[in-house]
């Protein structure tokens, strides 16, 4: 593959190739023949096509798993003659093996077989074996009809014969779902009517198990599953994490156009904060699409929504008109429209993704069926809310992440935004409701649905766009086109609004004010030009207060530390944290990768980063000489020469397997056959491949200028890689490496752009089930707001505009902070997150790796820098307590650099209720926790050791 599968793909992979093997093998060793069937469910965004183009090359040219079947052959189908495009595409341009013209297209014109070739993957579309559609039909030019084509394959080659369908029917009309199910379901259930055999093999794709069960109906076929949960792909950072769908007050006058200015405005803030991380972390540049949905027209109009004043307002809220090819169109209706003059040029939707000159695209419907565009970041769209079911399918495609990686550094960018004028709570509700629906369930990305205005997340930064020194509540603008406002005005919901602007970015907010100001001058929005190649400074860099003078009001919370003005340099403390390069940790279930995979993947990282340049030819030579070792063991022992000319004589052999995959009959010739060179090269690329295909066998072939001897050389990369004893010596050496590597380069990672540091941490996370990383904190954070929660000015990250953050805290929560913002050495505190950069300890329960997110994290002023507390209030009742506290203990002993480290408790004592905390950076405490057995033992050393501060 020319793309490196994430470790689930990989999975998913690996155990669909042992189920294709053992299903062939089960349907031709049966007399009864009963069709055998791979259920492989994967949510939208998992790469099931990517995952299926590896199986099929690994099917074609063999793995380390199971040798190459040249002469395989595959049927694609799918309802929609598009996405099969689509797919062979990947196939070919992500598949590196396959030749040119492999992969065919079934036409109805021209395309007439007795039997299928061997070595091809047809594609094929079910409108196209309809009754009345040509393939059916015997004609002049056409002797066999498909059905008899596909019948005769299933009766010469049903030991090397796969049928695919995918399944994706989100974006079909239900009288069009309908026919293709049916015509679907003649392949696992065959249809005597046209002659057709049940398929010997069918492997289905599809989004939930439930959709494919309802296709196999009643068939009684053997079912083999492969599932790929929404944890594992949201995980891998495939997809975006939130998808907000954002609805106005219905009080707003002319809601269409103000909703429309607002998405535009949401738009050109993910432009400028993908220009800032592309370029200070030396990326491509992504360019964000906006999305325009549009009414149907009627009365012959194109569209019955006005497309000049759509056009209108997001120029007016860019501030410069758009150049031709910008703006484009994927109407049904094909071909260029002329808008006020301009010219709006029809583009398919397969296109967009690839061309970075488009900007906004206005379309119907025709976008949701296999479409996918990652760049398109914001959509609009003038639907009613009946039509929610198909908002949804849509909203399904643009889930995937443009750099098929999470942004660390900017949380923002893992999110899409959908604004909806015509819907209102409940209708936005439906339309989560529908997208559950597509998914089955559990969704790979979190939805809500917010007011504009209002909101469920709430965006925090370390930066400031100003000081503020007043009570602020925040509200968004939207405009409105009441007549007696100018159309250069911009209203806010609010009734008591005034717009701020900041100077370097040009970016709008608005603040509650007694002044009735309602205005908002486009000049203000054009200081900073959306499509102008800016400077980092000029665009998401925010104005911050001197050192020391970054302060926030707090505007709710009523503790004393709190209500008073916060004031301490935010970035400071961010970098000093960061340079700090604190250990964190991920925690897994399983290890994803073996360590000759980690080890080799590291190595490469150390080259590509220029951290280490010789790290991977080391590792390459160092293979090499266990090659080199091994063969000098079994000459010296006199294996050898016997071991070569098994390699050099094969017997033609084939094996049985149970539906365990474990082989129960060896039907071997008495024959022998001496091996061609295509024999020891199809043996030796085997090796390769069992080597990691990390080209270690072609290093070793190519030590020795002697070219007569590169065929007894492979041999003995093929004596090698078929030792299970060398492999496994070998991989304990790999591990050795690996860990000598990832504790020497850590902090080195710490300190590197976000794409050298991401790449480190997910090496080692799939090396092993618990890694260590760096703790590191992003510029701005995406997380739930609270209406009923508490505001802080002092907390590390707040909003921009009003200086606070809003928590909700449990009573203990509350407590603890109060106690902590009375030191004399405070200076802010962070909510740890669960998940993404938040700090992770790891501990063992029940002889199982768990991860805890303690609750706080305090940042303490000592000398001249700062100190980092861990603080975790937990319930005493709890059957974690001591599983916890060893993972606390373990992680004071392994970090130095750490302050306090406690587990916290509320106890009431003689009617008070007080915090008595356990301090795990004391060795002594460390020592009692470590030999302590039960929960009682923990309760006597917090009754000892306990303090109440």
């Amino acid at each position: 593959m020319k793309v490196q599968l994430f470790p689930f793909q990989q999975t998913a992979l690996a155990k669909m190739r042992k189920q294709a093997q053992q299903a062939l093998s089960l349907y031709n060793i049966d007399t009864d023949h009963p069709s055998q069937i791979i259920s492989f469910t994967a949510p939208t965004g998992a790469g099931k096509t990517i995952i299926m183009s590896g199986l099929l090359e690994n099917i074609y040219f063999g793995d380390e798993i199971l040798p190459a079947q040249p002469d395989a052959v595959t049927i694609w189908l799918s309802d929609d003659p598009n996405l099969n495009e689509q797919s062979k595409e990947k196939i070919e341009t992500r598949a590196d093996k396959f030749t040119l013209g492999q992969c065919v297209t079934i036409s109805e014109d021209s395309f007439d077989c007795e039997v299928l070739e061997d070595g091809k993957i047809y594609f094929l579309n079910t409108q196209k074996l309809s009754k009345t559609g040509k393939l059916t039909k015997h004609s002049d030019s056409r002797q066999y009809t498909i059905w008899e084509t596909l019948q005769n394959t299933i009766l010469e080659k049903s030991d090397r014969l796969y049928f695919i369908i995918d399944e994706a029917h989100r974006g079909a009309k239900p009288s069009e779902s309908g026919k293709a199910t049916s015509i679907m379901q003649k392949f696992i259930l065959g249809d005597e009517s046209v002659g057709l055999s049940p398929m010997p093999l069918v492997i289905g794709m599809s989004a939930t198990i439930e959709r494919f069960n309802s296709l196999i109906g009643n068939s009684n076929s053997t079912v083999h599953k492969t599932a790929v949960s929404p944890t594992e792909v949201r995980r891998s950072g495939l997809l975006k994490e939130w998808i907000t769908i954002n609805y106005p007050d219905q009080q707003i006058a002319n809601k269409d156009m103000a909703v429309l200015q607002a998405a535009t405005d949401e738009w050109q803030d993910k432009w400028k904060r993908w220009f800032v991380y592309c370029q200070e972390q030396h990326y491509a540049h992504v360019y964000p699409i906006m999305l325009v949905q549009v009414e149907n027209g009627t009365a012959g109009r194109i569209s019955n929504t006005d497309l000049a004043d759509c056009i209108n307002k997001i120029e007016y809220r860019v501030g410069t008109p758009f150049k031709d090819g910008e703006i484009v169109h994927a109407f049904g209706s094909k071909g260029d429209l002329e808008i006020n003059g301009r010219k709006i040029p029809y583009v398919e939707p397969a296109s967009i993704a690839s061309n970075r000159y488009i900007k906004v695209v206005f379309f119907k419907d025709s976008l949701s069926t296999g479409w996918d565009c990652p760049r398109a970041e914001t959509m609009m769209s003038f639907r009613r809310a009946s039509d929610s079911t198909y908002i949804a399918q849509l909203l399904g495609r643009m889930i995937r992440t443009p750099m098929q990686m999470r942004i660390e550094k900017d949380e923002t960018l893992n999110d899409v935004k959908l604004f909806l004028p015509h819907f209102d709570k409940d209708t936005v509700s439906a339309v989560i409701e529908a997208l559950k629906n597509i998914e089955g369930g559990e969704l790979p990305s979190e939805i809500s649905g917010q007011q504009i205005g209002g909101g469920s997340t709430q965006t925090l930064t370390v930066h400031r766009l100003t000081p503020v020194t007043t009570s602020a509540q925040p509200v968004v603008i939207v405009s409105s086109a009441n007549q007696s406002t100018p159309p250069h005005v911009a209203v806010s919901s609010h009734p008591q609004a005034v717009s701020q602007v900041s100077s370097q970015t040009g970016v709008s907010t608005v603040t509650a004010s007694t002044d009735n100001n309602l205005y908002n001058e486009a000049s203000d929005f054009n200081e900073t030009n959306v499509f102008d190649t800016p400077s980092t400074n000029d665009v998401v860099q925010p104005s911050v207060a001197s050192s020391g003078e970054n302060v926030a009001v707090s505007t709710e919370h009523d503790t004393s530390a709190s209500a008073s003005i916060a004031s301490f340099d935010r970035v400071s403390v961010m970098e000093a944290i960061n340079d700090m390069a604190l250990l964190n940790f991920s925690v897994r279930p399983i290890r994803i990768k073996d360590y000759f995979y980690s080890y080799f993947a590291l190595c490469r990282l150390l080259v590509q980063s220029s951290v280490k340049t010789d790290a991977y030819t080391i590792a390459i030579t160092e293979i090499g000489d266990f090659i080199e070792s091994y063969i000098r063991k079994l000459k010296y022992s006199g294996d050898y020469d016997g071991l070569v000319k098994k390699v050099q004589e094969f017997k033609m052999a084939s094996q049985i397997f149970d539906a365990l995959g474990e082989s129960v009959e060896n039907q071997v010739s008495n024959n022998l056959f001496t091996t061609t060179d295509s024999d020891i090269e199809r043996q030796f690329n085997l090796a390769e491949s069992k080597l990691g295909s990390e080209g270690i066998g072609n290093k070793y072939v190519n030590r020795d200028a002697d070219l007569f001897n590169h065929t007894q050389r492979k041999i003995n990369v093929i004596l090698f890689a078929s030792n299970i004893n060398e492999l496994e010596r070998m991989q304990q050496f790999s591990k050795e490496r690996f860990y000598l590597l990832k504790d020497t380069y850590r902090l080195t990672f710490a300190h590197m752009e976000e794409k050298w540091r991401k790449r480190y941490e997910n090496i080692v996370a799939d090396g092993d089930p618990v890694s260590q990383k760096s703790f590191h904190l992003p510029d701005y954070i995406s997380i739930q707001s609270n209406e009923d929660g508490m505001s802080f000015s002092d907390h590390l990250f707040v909003d921009e505009a009003t200086g606070t953050a809003t928590f909700k805290l449990t009573s203990w929560e509350d407590k603890t902070l109060k106690e902590e913002q009375q030191r004399d050495d405070f200076v802010t505190w962070l909510r740890n997150p669960r998940g993404s950069w938040g700090m992770c300890i790891p501990y063992v329960m029940n002889n199982e790796n768990k991860s805890m997110y303690p609750d706080f994290i305090i940042i303490r002023k000592v000398n001249d820098g700062y100190v980092l507390d861990i603080l975790e209030p937990h319930n005493s009742s709890l059957k974690d307590n001591l599983p916890k506290a060893k993972g606390f203990a373990e992680y004071a002993q392994r970090e130095p650099k750490i302050g306090r480290v406690q587990l916290i408790r509320l106890v009431s004592a003689h009617g008070v209720d007080e915090l008595v905390r356990l301090d795990l950076n004391s060795s002594l405490v460390r020592e009692k926790v470590n030999q302590a057995n039960t929960e009682s033992e923990l309760d006597h050393i917090f009754d000892i050791h306990g303090i109440v501060e």
